[in-house]
């Protein structure tokens, strides 16, 4: 990161909304109609979280990303100390400053990143799989939420329960593809639970009671969906309209996941282009 070249002000915010652009994601959708200042600073937000999860799925040792996201560490540093290098920490300076977002979330983010480096991920017990989720969403919830302009408390729970929700359907939806990379993010105690002892993947996905497992997990997401729509229900819709529009479009995957069911983990399940412009469309102008 040293190596950066120096960018102006205009330069860092064409750079983080370009990463947005090229992501294709909802979130695009989700953040484009919010007023410039609070636009481009969930657009830095976004691009920082992008680029540690990058670091996280890329390929390369552990050692490596690691180090990776040490130097993010450092950045997180120099950015609170006002003097950031990273074209997507000077695109944070000024939102950190008008919306205080503070170091702890960038920090929890980045140890949520540290744990998807590890090789054959395994999750112990729902207390370390809700610490998972609390360092790679609810975290960015909180920063988010703050440029929202909601009071701690509200914003906290808000973040919270749509954080579990979020992340909780990308696990469930993900299954196969994370298979792919050694990781397996459902609780092992949960799996013991319904007598699943093995430590091998396709054991543990063959096992007749592993749908169970996924509907046991499911159940936990739906609670949270009801726990942040009635969070949400206590803010003015405006002010959390790109919130509403993301969980508008995880409920319709999560609602596709449950109609899917758990024995064909390879059968993708995504929302179109078309499902994600309607939500925006429905969710973003009424």
């Amino acid at each position: 990161m040293s190596s950066q070249p120096s960018y102006t002000d205009a330069e860092s915010a064409a750079y983080v909304e370009a990463i947005v652009r090229r992501a294709g994601s909802s979130f695009y959708w989700a953040m484009r109609r919010l007023p410039e200042q609070q636009r481009l600073a969930m657009y830095a937000i976004y691009a920082f979280c992008r680029e540690v999860d990058d670091i996280a799925d890329e390929g390369g040792s552990e050692q490596q990303k690691r180090i990776d996201l040490g130097l993010w560490r450092g950045e997180i540093e120099r950015l609170y100390g006002d003097r950031p290098r990273n074209p997507i920490a000077l695109a944070l300076q000024r939102p950190v400053e008008v919306f205080g977002l503070q170091k702890e979330d960038f920090r929890a983010v980045i140890d949520g990143m540290e744990m998807d480096a590890e090789a054959n991920i395994r999750i112990a017990d729902m207390d370390e799989l809700t610490l998972y989720c609390d360092r790679v969403a609810c975290a960015v919830g909180r920063l988010s939420v703050r440029v929202f302009g909601l009071e701690d408390e509200l914003g906290h729970r808000l973040a919270f329960h749509q954080g579990l929700a979020l992340q909780l359907t990308n696990i469930l939806r993900d299954i196969a593809e994370d298979a792919d990379r050694g990781r397996l993010y459902i609780p092992r105690d949960l799996l013991v639970s319904y007598d699943i002892a093995a430590e091998d993947l396709p054991s543990i996905f063959n096992h007749l009671a592993f749908p169970k497992v996924c509907e046991t997990l499911a159940d936990v997401a739906e609670r949270h969906f009801a726990q942040a729509d009635a969070a949400a229900a206590e803010c003015d819709r405006e002010q959390i309209r790109p919130a509403i529009m993301m969980m508008e479009i995880y409920r319709r995957i999560f609602a596709k996941l449950k109609r899917r069911g758990w024995q064909y983990l390879n059968l993708p399940v995504g929302l179109s282009k078309i499902g994600k412009l309607w939500v925006a469309l429905r969710y973003g102008l009424f």
